[in-house]
């Protein structure tokens, strides 16, 4: 009630209008619409005088307004429309006013080339090629090209062949340059979409060979070439994608180079709070939308959570909702138990000591987990609480957390999600824990173990003896999404003797606590499941892992210990109390 009423109070009538998902600049600029001005990034990155720029920034972070600014920039199709950056920062100087609307551009995007086979992924790249042609079909009555070539530009399509298609860029580079007798700029937006989503779906090898001899015709082999900006996610590998591009300026999300220009600083963000009279708000939304670091710039916001926060007035995990998770979300889930414990442990606010590899090679997801947080990272999940360096050892180590309550939202739905053919038998399966339902749990858990087993074992390098773990590893994050309002769930802690599964500790000291541990079944050692249950529910006493909760003030008679055991996908769960 008191947010709502600051809300009231605000003098929004004095403030821009927040347009939601406009991406062309021009519009933003002649509708006045609320819009912080990152034009400065023009001058840095000609200033750089770098010959293929590589930016890696989390998705909804101003790449595609900033580089449909750069094309607005210095697209001769927009020669001698200069006015349009008038009361912009870049507008100060006359050199860039004498500079705007003087080269040949090139400008697309791979942002929507989502496929699920090798063949419907060309298929969509084969028609942004297309249409980039379309947008200069004046060349075919130029009579600057012959014959042979007019045929060429009339096969840019989907029946065009993977070699031609690889030359596109670089041919029509050529076209321009002859036309206009000035060297061309090429702008590429999310080049990383189509890999990612390669990954995903399995045809990884496929695509990564036609995109690198496309970048490298594009990119490397062509005189005709300006100057190019990249932007991205993630920064692919050189071996795998650019191990021709030696001309490759990189910058990651731990470069000081452009690390204003895309997000929001803390500076532009109470700026914009004061224009919509909310400024009292700026501590909450700083827990909910700050937290990104790009280089030696900390207190970056997103700009898209911001934006949408200004229009709706409320909180909520904007970004989060938008982005793709998909790749994320498979990552964690076929994960190793250390990935799930890692996330648990993050997931109750705790710190990754770790390595980051900022050259992602995607056939390493399933054997390199520092693979897997360096893309969490830069993907924006993940933030850099410190930074050190060994100078003897020359290893660097990163305290990585997650970025902010707005991604810990995600996570939590994302992890939902995981359990979303069986939600209902998951959400019987955890009432009947609370009531110590005994029959009730087995009969629900084998239901959510049946339904949602596998999806949890299908990386590459798992065999069949992990799928278990993997498993009730994946199920402990659900517990500790579901749960979290009423226990401090620890997994995977020493207590007595040794390190048990799962505990459960309520805040209220009335309530039962929960100990958990989890067993496969072995033939060689047991004859039956009832065997493993009793072995488990053995090693909960042996280990007294109740010490904690005894030391904690919990009566003995309100601890509940469980033993779950595992044989494929059939589960068994046992108390201390029904097993001797």
């Amino acid at each position: 009630m008191e947010e709502m009423a600051a809300f009231s109070n605000s003098k929004e009538k004095k403030a821009r209008t927040v347009a939601i998902g406009v991406q062309n600049f021009e519009s933003l600029i002649i509708k006045n619409n609320f819009y912080v001005d990152k034009t400065n990034f023009i001058k840095e990155w000609w200033e750089s005088d770098d010959a293929v720029t590589l930016i890696m920034r989390p998705r909804r972070f101003g790449k595609t307004l900033n580089m449909n600014m750069l094309e607005r920039f210095f697209s001769n199709r927009f020669k001698g429309n200069g006015s349009i950056f008038e009361n912009l920062n870049i507008w100060k100087e006359e050199k860039y006013r004498k500079l705007q609307g003087t080269y040949p551009v090139i400008f697309l995007s791979f942002a929507g080339v989502k496929a699920t086979t090798y063949e419907g992924a060309k298929e969509q790249i084969f028609q942004v090629l297309k249409n980039v042609y379309g947008m200069h079909k004046y060349l075919m009555e130029s009579g600057l090209l012959d014959k042979s070539e007019q045929e060429d530009f009339k096969l840019v399509g989907k029946n065009m062949s993977d070699s031609a298609a690889a030359l596109t860029l670089h041919q029509l580079c050529y076209y321009l340059s002859c036309y206009y007798g000035k060297k061309v700029i090429v702008l590429l937006d999310e080049y990383d979409t189509p890999l990612q989503e390669a990954y995903v779906n399995g045809y990884w090898d496929e695509l990564s060979g036609f995109i690198r001899d496309l970048f490298n015709n594009t990119f490397k082999t062509n005189p005709y070439l300006e100057r190019a900006v990249m932007t991205g996610i993630t920064r692919v590998s050189k071996e795998s994608m650019f191990s021709d591009l030696n001309n490759l300026a990189v910058v990651t999300t731990t470069s000081n180079q452009y690390s204003d220009a895309f997000g929001f600083t803390q500076e532009e963000v109470s700026d914009a709070l004061t224009e919509f009279g909310i400024s009292e708000m700026e501590g909450n939304i700083k827990n909910w939308y700050d937290g990104f670091t790009f280089g030696n710039r900390t207190d970056i916001y997103n700009p898209w959570s911001i934006i949408n926060f200004l229009k709706a007035k409320k909180f909520s995990a904007y970004w989060a909702n938008t982005s793709s998770n998909s790749l994320a979300g498979k990552l964690i889930r076929e994960g190793s138990r250390n990935v799930k414990m890692v996330m648990e442990d993050l997931l109750t606010g705790g710190v990754l000591h770790t390595e980051i590899d900022e050259q992602i090679v995607f056939n390493r997801f399933d054997s390199s987990e520092v693979a897997i947080w360096s893309l969490l990272l830069a993907s924006g999940y993940l933030k850099v609480e410190n930074y050190r360096m060994d100078p003897d050892m020359g290893e660097e180590e990163y305290e990585l957390k997650i970025t902010n309550m707005e991604v810990k939202m995600m996570f939590k739905s994302m992890i939902r999600g995981w359990f979303e053919g069986c939600l209902s038998e998951y959400n019987d399966f955890i009432k009947a824990l609370l009531l110590g339902d005994l029959d009730a749990m087995n009969e629900y858990m084998n239901e959510v173990a049946l339904q949602s087993f596998s999806s949890f074992d299908v990386a590459k390098n798992a065999s069949s003896k992990d799928a278990p773990e993997r498993f009730y590893h994946g199920f402990v994050l659900g517990m500790i999404v579901d749960l979290s309002d009423r226990y401090h769930i620890i997994s995977n802690r020493e207590s007595g003797f040794g390190r048990y599964d799962i505990m459960l500790k309520p805040f209220d000291k009335t309530q039962d606590a929960v100990i958990i541990e989890f067993k496969v079944h072995k033939p060689n050692r047991e004859s039956s499941l009832e065997e493993t249950v009793q072995s488990a529910l053995k090693q909960i006493e042996d280990k007294r892992y109740d010490v904690d909760l005894l030391a904690d003030g919990i009566r003995k008679d309100y601890i509940r210990k469980y033993g779950f055991a595992f044989k494929g996908k059939e589960v068994l769960i046992g108390s201390a109390k029904s097993c001797k």
